[in-house]
């Protein structure tokens, strides 16, 4: 498989190397939930890492779905959700190949899609196509992480990986998905300042 393996990221959560890590949930879905664009149903936080979005959804009323292939991750969600006194489905899973029971309302995308390597990113598309049910949505957030090596020489860095928009709308095509028009909002990282996010609601046609 090409890119990060579960033992690269169990390393990483054992060493206490997460700088992806807010230490809470992402001010973008706490936005999305306080406008009410985001209302309880039933989600899915593929990539959950330690569960600080799985916990601030469960806590609001939804029914949560959190997934990760990182032994060290999944307990982390686990130990997030109890400490917040909420219930949530917390499971080691390869995003590759998890199939839900019933598809999902929605999936919260943020950590997952940039961690996989690009080589990976047409079948973990597929997959989230298959989640969710029509008329549901993916509120995303892609990351920005353009490095000169990537724009020079054509190198493929990361993880986190460059989601270009570009080729975000390839990835996820008119055809499934509606898209909304830009300009999309920028989430700034404070663990990556070379760095943003751009988030987007898209609705499963």
């Amino acid at each position: 498989m090409a890119g990060p393996t579960s033992d690269f990221w169990q390393a990483r959560f054992e060493s206490k190397q997460t700088g992806w890590d807010r230490g809470g949930p992402s001010a973008q879905l706490l936005a999305w939930l306080d406008k009410g664009l985001l209302q309880p149903c039933r989600i899915a936080v593929p990539g959950c890492g330690n569960g600080w979005e799985v916990a601030e959804l469960a806590r609001r009323g939804f029914e949560v779905t959190g997934l990760d292939y990182t032994p060290a991750a999944v307990e982390g969600a686990r130990a997030t959700c109890e400490r917040a006194g909420v219930k949530a489905s917390i499971v080691q899973a390869d995003v590759l190949s998890y199939t839900p029971v019933q598809p999902f309302d929605a999936i919260y995308e943020q950590t997952c899609l940039c961690a996989i390597h690009p080589d990976n990113w047409l079948r973990y598309a597929q997959q989230l196509g298959s989640w969710v049910r029509p008329g549901g949505s993916l509120f995303a957030l892609f990351m920005q992480m353009v490095r000169p090596a990537a724009t020079q020489e054509g190198l493929i860095e990361g993880p986190p990986y460059h989601c270009d928009i570009n080729a975000m709308r390839v990835l996820l095509p008119e055809s499934s998905w509606i898209w909304p028009k830009p300009p999309y909002d920028q989430v700034r990282h404070p663990h990556l300042p070379q760095g943003h996010e751009l988030a987007v609601q898209l609705v499963r046609r």
